[in-house]
């Protein structure tokens, strides 16, 4: 699913959120021409169906901000950038001191309710026109609707739910926010259709598979503490479906390692031209590597970019001797430039260290800006993060020490090259083994600020606080449009 073109635009706001549908070609389809989402004349056809499921997916792509966001907000970076009011939204989430005034935070409620309006326009229809094969779309945009509503619940908590119906102007003063539980209900509901509904190969590459909807559902019931659900739906896509750890941890970030057998859900991105600082979310690439990229750079291989979400030294030294993922995850800029000539400048925060699995690389085809429109894919869920959710369900519902054992030292041999680093431990000694290794595979993909949070160690992260911290506030404008109807999340 590559090269995305502009379709149509179409705006509804739900307060302030936008409803525009993109698509993309290559793999996933042909441009198309521009409709009108309220005219009669749609939802006629199998084509109609397919493109507006393309503009589901488009809205993956402004992820970015979450990726980057979930590593900022933890322990494992600092904001950076040019200077302490670069991107100032970002600067208070990293400091904890950030508000219901906050545009990046609006960004997130924004653009993920975007995604799931474009999902509940398919639903809103999905029986006016039947024709072979329509239960896969359906599935694949109940599952787009379930990832958009995950990322918002884990943000925001409880959020408006409309069942499926595109959400109107007005709906905030009369719709009140769902509780918690009963999003993740949706969540679980959407996602086992999917399950039910689609097979372990995509169609196109890019597309949601039923593995895609397992791991989600893990996931899900990862972060409810559901862990004999988790384990259970894990241990069957671990079992059955045909993914694998690849040998080569190095490759996995690279182009050529782009939907490989280890991904299980992977956001596409390219390199067509079509955004600008003032619509980050019209880009089709990933906005978040030419934030991440390396202030003022010249020398091999790598491309500059703007210095953000740099990783500290204790995250650094979280890997262990002779973990061959170290140099894959973090570029030690200090030493690359002593060894290759190259030449940087040093930003705010500068930490000497950059996020390496996402900062561009020279020779990436771009024929765009190469801050705005970097072709590298999101790896959203990665066969080693299931192995590792299974542990930790395996192990903190006290189901099944030795299967965490298994599982967890699977990651590991990959990790070092060979089985002298496995673990043995049991019990709350293997929870913390588990969650360190979580830490150091997973580092620069936007996991960690959640990690902690549903495990109840926000504390480890400079300013936070606990009751209040584990929530983002819902932006100020939503509050202000719902008249009253919906409460603020505490401590805001």
């Amino acid at each position: 699913m590559k090269k995305y073109k502009n379709i149509v635009r179409t705006v509804v706001l739900f307060s302030v959120a936008v409803f525009g549908i993109y698509s993309c070609s290559d793999d996933f389809l042909d441009e198309v021409n521009t409709y009108s989402i309220d005219s009669e004349n749609y939802f006629n056809s199998e084509d109609d169906y397919y493109n507006a499921l393309v503009a589901a997916y488009d809205m993956l792509q402004s992820t970015y901000v979450n990726v980057m966001l979930g590593e900022i907000a933890s322990d494992n970076t600092l904001c950076g950038g040019e200077s302490a009011t670069d991107v100032i939204g970002f600067q208070q989430i990293d400091d904890m001191i950030h508000t219901p005034v906050n545009s990046n935070l609006r960004d997130v409620w924004n653009w993920m309710f975007a995604g799931v309006n474009r999902a509940n326009y398919i639903l809103e229809f999905q029986d006016k026109t039947d024709f072979e094969g329509k239960e896969v779309i359906i599935a694949e945009t109940r599952f787009l609707r379930a990832y958009y509503h995950f990322e918002l619940v884990k943000w925001f908590g409880g959020i408006p739910l409309k069942g499926d119906q595109r959400f109107q102007l007005g709906d905030e003063l009369s719709i009140p926010r769902s509780s918690k539980e009963e999003v993740y209900a949706l969540i679980e509901e959407d996602l086992q259709y999917a399950i039910n509904n689609l097979s372990y190969t995509a169609p196109q590459t890019g597309r949601v598979t039923k593995g895609s909807a397992q791991a989600l559902l893990g996931k899900a019931y990862l972060y409810q503490d559901k862990f004999n659900e988790a384990a259970n739906v894990l241990e069957n896509l671990i079992i059955n479906g045909p993914y694998d750890l690849v040998t080569d941890y190095d490759t996995i970030f690279e182009s050529e390692g782009e939907n490989g057998i280890e991904s299980v859900f992977e956001v596409q991105y390219t390199d067509v031209e079509g955004a600008g600082f003032d619509c980050l979310q019209c880009s089709e690439g990933n906005v978040a590597v030419g934030f991440n990229g390396i202030r003022n750079y010249s020398g091999p291989m790598f491309d500059s970019g703007f210095s953000f979400n740099v990783p500290v030294q204790e995250v650094v030294d979280a890997f262990e001797e002779g973990d061959l993922r170290k140099d894959v995850a973090i570029l030690d800029i200090e030493a690359w430039a002593a060894e290759t000539g190259a030449t940087f400048s040093t930003g705010f925060e500068h930490t000497g260290y950059y996020n390496r699995k996402y900062i561009a690389r020279q020779g990436d085809l771009n024929t765009g800006d190469q801050n705005l429109t970097n072709p590298n894919n999101y790896r959203a869920i990665r066969f080693a993060d299931v192995l590792l959710m299974a542990a930790e369900a395996y192990n903190r519902g006290a189901i099944d020490d030795t299967k965490a054992q298994l599982y967890l030292n699977r990651v590991r041999e990959r990790a070092f090259g060979n089985n002298n680093n496995e673990i043995s431990l049991t019990g709350t000694a293997l929870t913390e083994a588990i969650y360190d290794e979580r830490r150091v595979e997973l580092v620069g993909e936007g996991h960690r600020f959640f990690d902690l949070v549903r495990t109840g160690r926000g504390t480890e992260i400079d300013g936070f606080t606990p009751g209040k911290h584990e929530l983002f506030p819902i932006p100020i404008e939503e509050i202000q449009f719902s008249n009253g109807n919906w409460s603020q999340n505490p401590g805001y």
